[in-house]
């Protein structure tokens, strides 16, 4: 694939999120872990990870039923972002809803930080935004 074709990708699945995916953006957005950033659909070299933090050089994907049958696939493109200096942590979207906690401890976990007290949780009908904790 192309670095063009790569970049057209990453913005097409950019627009069309799982439910899991806008769950975790909305447990990360504005640096609610950690004081971490995190971009979603990031083209690194020639794949387009699910969310990336650059500056702890950490990758999450979010992985539906689907990657079961691509675990050969996974395992060659994690070897690839991994020789480029990259950690990746691979959830089930099934993790990411259900235990949203364990999530967000693994990737504090991986950046060697002891745990924070922000959590952001998504919104609610009756607040209508986020409420930290």
């Amino acid at each position: 694939m192309q670095p063009e074709q790569t970049i057209r990708r990453a913005r097409r699945l950019c627009k069309a999120p799982t439910r899991a995916e806008d769950f975790f953006r909305s447990l990360v957005r504005d640096r609610a872990v950690e004081d971490l950033r995190f971009r979603r659909q990031v083209p690194i070299g020639f794949y387009v990870v699910d969310f990336a933090c650059l500056s702890a050089r950490l990758i999450v994907e979010a992985d539906g039923g689907d990657h079961a049958l691509r675990m050969f696939d996974d395992a060659k493109r994690d070897a690839w972002l991994t020789s480029q200096g990259f950690r990746v942590l691979r959830f089930s979207n099934s993790d990411i809803l259900a235990r949203p906690n364990d999530v967000l401890a693994a990737i504090r976990n991986a950046v060697g930080k002891p745990p924070s007290v922000r959590l952001r949780l998504p919104p609610s009908p009756e607040m209508g935004e986020g409420r930290r904790i």
